[in-house]
């Protein structure tokens, strides 16, 4: 059984691993919270050279003076309060758990959307809103009860990762005040869960024949391609413009950059990355991509 949170904690370890994990790693240390140590994993080769490079969360505690480790049973042995825990994205061990309160931040508003990709899941399904839980880390995926959360609404072309700097300040903010005020008893969750499987990238690929309002949600998630001139196209923003409809699917207007769908509109291509090459504007992508009448997106 998970060990019950202190009410108010001051002594902390901190679990996490990406970009979205530094904020309230930094918050914390800031707001004078004691951070004996930051859990995270291993470096990873990156780049052409392949040399090791920190996580985000290392780098970040380095600067901080915070100890740092992959050793998940090393943070029992720092006389720790409570551990919090941001997109760590490593199992806990029963007797971890049992011996050390944790604080898990989940970027949705459980039971939906358990899992790897709430954020993403979330926009596919065309959710008004979405939230942030503080909640606590169990065996289960995900199941754990629920110490506080917050609702926020989705932009109508917010992105994925628009969304999550929202969530990340939202629930860094939540956190700070359930520490400052005092750890309540949680509750449990409530509800018929849904899943939020993490993104195949088969997913990524833009069906054409799709409604608008199905392929300009899955641009907004983040990685989304087509092709165009044999070559893939990644297009990362884009408008959806419900009164165009005489395009046929995958029809691009050179002009306009609006491409065709299957009902309910077109999209209007704003920023493009063209095959071995950055993130653009769509219309400086154009002046160079030699389009034609007839240029047809996800043709073989």
């Amino acid at each position: 059984m998970p060990a019950p949170a202190p009410a108010h904690p001051r002594r902390l370890v901190y679990f996490g691993t990406p970009a979205m994990a530094v904020p309230t790693l930094r918050a914390l240390v800031a707001a004078d919270y004691d951070v004996a140590l930051a859990v995270t994993r291993a470096d990873k080769k990156r780049g052409r050279g392949g040399a090791l490079r920190p996580s985000p969360v290392k780098a970040a505690a380095l600067d901080l003076g915070i100890p740092v480790t992959t050793d998940i049973d090393a943070a029992l042995g720092v006389g720790a309060d409570a551990a919090i825990v941001v997109a760590f994205g490593r199992i806990f061990a029963p007797h971890v758990l049992d011996a050390l309160p944790m604080l898990n931040m989940h970027f949705s508003l459980l039971p939906r959307w358990r899992g790897a990709a709430p954020v993403e899941r979330a926009i596919l399904a065309g959710d008004a809103a979405t939230g942030v839980d503080i909640m606590v880390v169990d065996e289960a995926l995900d199941e754990g009860a629920v110490y506080a959360s917050e609702a926020l609404t989705i932009g109508p072309d917010e992105t994925a990762d628009e969304l999550r700097r929202r969530l990340v300040d939202a629930g860094t903010q939540l956190l700070l005040r359930l520490l400052e005020n005092g750890i309540p008893e949680p509750v449990p969750q409530r509800g018929e869960p849904t899943y939020a499987d993490k993104i195949d990238p088969s997913e990524l690929e833009l069906d054409w024949t799709k409604p608008a309002l199905d392929l300009h949600r899955l641009v907004r998630i983040g990685g989304a391609w087509t092709t165009i001139h044999g070559q893939r196209l990644k297009i990362w923003r884009a408008r959806l413009d419900p009164a165009t409809s005489d395009l046929a699917p995958g029809e691009l207007e050179a002009k306009t950059l609006l491409a065709g769908t299957g009902g309910g509109g077109a999209l209007a291509l704003i920023e493009v990355q063209p095959e071995g090459r950055g993130r653009q504007d769509a219309k400086a992508w154009r002046n160079g991509a030699h389009l034609v009448p007839g240029d047809r997106l996800g043709a073989p």
